[in-house]
């Protein structure tokens, strides 16, 4: 068992190029197999028809040929149409039939030929083979015959019915057949090799993109550069794309955090200066138990804002939409509970298919911190706005737009700059405007987002529109 495990541990999937490769030559391979079996086949077939019409012709040459005497016999005027007709066992053999009456050619003397054929009626034709023969020199061989019926009429009323058969020796068929094929995959041979030739090539240049990827992901992570480059095809682009987005992401995230380690330090700082003042004066128990309550109280609200900033986690390139209305409603309700004695009525204008894509959390930050603003400075009324925006092509998810609407007082354009400002602490924040704006801000930079604040259109108090971009 250790064996077999320590064999699957050094096994290693085949390269996409030996994949490709394979694939190629054993396709290559079989069309070329399959070439040659059809070029075979196809030869094969012209060069039985070219013997059947050869084998024709010598039959009408001999037709021509034929004569009757006075007795009715049989009589061949001319020289015949091939001179192997005239070697005995030439390879070509003619015979003439009659009723009572055969004829044979020269070269018919020597070999034992097949049966002769019946008697075939006019202008009926046969073509037959291979037929078994004995060669003149006692070997075993085979003939291809055709025949073709004849009648002849020396005059009106009187007819003289006979036959022509016409044998070809099938080594000449043979030998044709051997010189072709030897010359067909000869240079099938030499075409696959080249193709295969060709192919690696062809491969090794398609391929040669995804080993630059490789490397240019090799040098990210050794250090030497910040990102992919841009220059990839268009198939790999969503890839590279996507590893560009990731590592942004991880470098934004790791920013976050050091800025949230650096303001919590900073913001420790003044409590912890506070105390040890107390400490150094030399103030009462009763004293300095007093301010030693509230800097406590002061640093885990400072620690809660901080931790509740990195909480925000972000960008995040693969993650599964979030829908709003259910998150919405249970902060809504939740609100309505704490701001019961104001009455306000929040009113949803959402989209069926607008989605948040990123962290649950995120999503209820955001809403919460929005919507509790508007509650907080509303005087009635509160309207939740959200619908998807539409991706720059058909691969890429779509956006969001989320709007929080009041009937409050509203912000002055001076305020805005301040209320938007990254990193203001709770204490120096414009009044009436809690941290979690703040926290609204940074969540809305980590998704790459842009959040306005403007006067409403509709209620005529204050209103926060966040964007969200459309994802890869």
């Amino acid at each position: 068992m250790s064996v077999r495990l320590r064999w699957f541990k050094r096994w290693r999937p085949r390269s996409l190029q030996a994949r490709q490769l394979l694939a190629a030559s054993v396709s290559l391979v079989a069309f070329l197999a399959l070439a040659g079996y059809a070029l075979d086949a196809a030869f094969a077939d012209t060069a039985m028809d070219n013997l059947r019409s050869r084998l024709k012709n010598y039959a009408t040459a001999y037709n021509g040929s034929i004569d009757f005497l006075r007795d009715g016999s049989l009589y061949i005027r001319e020289q015949s149409p091939d001179a192997r007709f005239d070697v005995p066992g030439g390879g070509l053999y003619a015979e003439v039939i009659r009723p009572d009456e055969r004829w044979s050619s020269m070269s018919a003397e020597g070999p034992v030929l097949p049966v002769s054929g019946r008697m075939l009626g006019p202008r009926e034709e046969e073509f037959t083979g291979p037929l078994e023969m004995v060669q003149i020199d006692g070997t075993r061989g085979q003939v291809y015959r055709y025949g073709q019926g004849v009648i002849y009429e020396p005059e009106p009323g009187h007819e003289i019915p006979y036959t022509i058969y016409v044998m070809e020796d099938a080594r000449s068929l043979g030998a044709q057949l051997r010189v072709f094929r030897s010359a067909v995959w000869f240079y099938l041979g030499i075409t696959g090799i080249f193709l295969l030739l060709l192919q690696t090539f062809i491969l090794q240049w398609s391929l040669r993109p995804l080993r630059r990827v490789v490397n240019e992901l090799a040098k990210v992570q050794r250090g030497e550069a910040l990102r992919m480059t841009e220059h990839h095809p268009r198939e790999l682009e969503p890839l590279t794309d996507s590893i560009n987005a990731f590592i942004e992401s991880e470098r934004e995230n790791l920013d976050r955090q050091r800025n949230t380690l650096a303001d919590l330090a900073h913001s420790l700082k003044t409590p912890l200066a506070v105390l040890r003042t107390q400490l150094d004066s030399g103030a009462t128990d009763a004293d300095l138990r007093e301010e030693m309550d509230v800097q406590l109280r002061r640093m885990n609200n400072l620690v809660s804002y901080q931790l509740a900033r990195a909480a925000s986690s972000g960008h995040k390139l693969f993650a599964a939409p979030v829908p709003i209305e259910s998150n919405a409603e249970e902060i809504v309700r939740g609100l309505e509970k704490v701001y019961a004695t104001k009455g306000v009525l929040c009113e949803f204008e959402i989209d069926p298919n607008a989605r948040f894509y990123g962290e649950p959390g995120d999503l209820q930050e955001l809403l919460g911190n929005l919507l509790e603003n508007a509650f907080k400075w509303a005087r009635g009324r509160v309207l939740l706005t959200a619908r998807p925006t539409a991706g720059a092509g058909s691969s890429k998810r779509a956006g969001l737009l989320l709007a929080v609407d009041d009937d409050g007082p509203g912000i002055a354009p001076d305020d805005v700059a301040k209320i938007l400002q990254r990193g203001v602490r709770g204490d120096e924040r414009v009044q009436g405007h809690g941290i979690g704006l703040s926290i609204v801000q940074d969540l809305v930079r980590g998704y790459r987002g842009e959040m306005q604040v403007s006067r409403s259109q509709e209620l005529g108090g204050a209103r926060f529109e966040v964007t969200l971009p459309p994802g890869l």
